[in-house]
């Protein structure tokens, strides 16, 4: 993984704040684990999002996948970089990041706690090196 990411540590942190800022909107009734998204677009837009839990578990979707799905709604295709934030700095689900690649392996991942403190700065690849992909279905 590079040292150096395309953004600075202000705007990794002003992106964490975002998601922060978002998790208080969490749907999180069965597990109270409240989870904040915050996704920065090429566009320069950021779209947020919380987890939405269900009481038929399968049903619940991911605080990732819901940033992610606004912004494609809104015809964003490209994404630069993702915060997560939940109380201990959890790790995006595989079903996120599967999600996540289809928009660009490259994308960064920040990963912090409740307080904002960054626990892991990755990407997309990292998370999930051997993806599945469009280039699988040629």
């Amino acid at each position: 993984m590079p040292d150096s990411f395309p953004l600075t540590d202000a705007q990794a942190h002003d992106l964490v704040a975002r998601a922060i800022d978002a998790r208080q909107w969490s749907y999180s009734p069965y597990s109270h684990y409240a989870v904040g998204a915050a996704l920065l677009t090429l566009s320069g837009k950021i779209y947020d999002g919380v987890n939405v839990e269900n009481a038929a578990y399968p049903d619940t979707i991911c605080a990732e996948r819901v940033a992610a799905v606004k912004a494609v709604s809104e015809g964003e295709r490209e994404f630069v970089a993702l915060a997560v934030v939940t109380e201990n700095a959890g790790m995006p689900c595989g079903s996120c990041r599967q999600f996540l690649a289809e928009f660009g392996v490259e994308t960064i991942v920040f990963i912090a706690d409740a307080k904002g403190e960054i626990a892991k700065r990755t990407t997309v690849k990292e998370l999930l090196p051997y993806s599945f992909g469009a280039v699988q279905l040629k």
